[in-house]
């Protein structure tokens, strides 16, 4: 679907669409999250890329530089992005005290949630290739190994400057928009994740600007490069896709060594049924059910 096809969306839709933004910018706060899975999922993922393929178009970026602001909208896809956009970031400033909060003294149950999510996510992405080759089991592999790998490594102390913050919103914003791959766990890596969530929680506008800028630039480079792999080897990368989720999945395990001193514990296996195990077990289940009905949802007409 390109953005000069844009679908007709009356008012249920777009509170429809405001509320998978906000499930979006829900799960981008969780390090090991991905908003492009609940993109993906909820069938709005090919549209999103499309959208954002058309800020790095000669015709908008023309119209933009000459502020002919109409006619730069009319290039775009700009009521789908400005609402999805608003429901993202409606997410993220008011769910950002109470993530930290979850993962400060509930981290079990919040992670067992989003468990749950990406199990399912991974069903229901897959379910996009209609023919399993040798060749997509290979690329799974290759998806699985390397975000196994990438979630066990240590973030590093990276210094507090604007030109690193704006570089972290650039990197962190290619992931965000990749099923599977986590932006906040990137920023993580970069040592940014706790600076840039108090800079949410501060309304630190100078920080929270230079970041979205970052972002901006980030998420109009690599969409457009995004969009072309998708449309010329669709298969290959749903199944790159789905290897990242499943490898990403170690990091999301809510059953983790308390004394481990490294910042990806050790995984452990719950010694018996106590009450936690139990809430954990059912709130991994939510995040399936969850997914699945989510899915339901996004494959009926508008």
């Amino acid at each position: 679907m390109l953005p000069s096809s844009k679908p007709s969306r009356r008012l249920p839709d777009y509170l429809l669409l405001g509320a998978k933004g906000f499930a979006m910018g829900s799960v981008d706060l969780i390090p090991g999250v991905s908003g492009g899975t609940i993109a993906f999922i909820t069938g709005i993922y090919q549209e999103l890329i499309d959208s954002l393929r058309t800020l790095s178009q000669p015709a908008f970026l023309k119209a933009l530089m000459r502020w002919r602001l109409r006619e730069a909208l009319a290039q775009l896809n700009w009521r789908f992005l400005l609402t999805l956009a608003l429901g993202l970031v409606t997410a993220l400033f008011t769910l950002a005290h109470g993530i930290a909060w979850l993962l400060a003294h509930h981290p079990v149950l919040i992670w067992s949630f989003f468990f749950g999510l990406i199990v399912a996510s991974v069903i229901t992405v897959s379910r996009k290739v209609e023919r399993w080759r040798p060749s997509l089991w290979g690329a799974l592999l290759v998806g699985l190994v390397g975000a196994y790998l990438l979630v066990g490594l240590l973030p590093t102390v990276t210094p507090d400057t604007l030109p690193f913050v704006f570089f972290s919103g650039f990197i962190a914003i290619c992931a965000m928009i990749l099923p599977g791959i986590s932006g906040a766990f990137l920023l993580v890596l970069l040592g940014k994740y706790e600076f840039m969530l108090i800079a949410l929680n501060q309304r630190d506008w100078l920080v929270i600007g230079v970041f979205a800028l970052g972002a901006l630039l980030g998420i109009a480079s690599f969409a457009r490069l995004l969009g072309w792999l998708l449309q010329r080897y669709h298969d290959v990368m749903i199944a790159l896709l789905t290897g990242f989720m499943l490898g990403s999945l170690r990091r999301i395990w809510p059953f983790k060594d308390a004394e481990s001193e490294n910042v990806i514990p050790a995984l452990v296996t719950p010694a018996g049924l106590e009450l936690n195990v139990i809430y954990a077990a059912l709130l991994a289940l939510s995040g399936v059910a969850l997914v699945l009905l989510l899915e339901r949802i996004s494959r009926r007409p508008h």
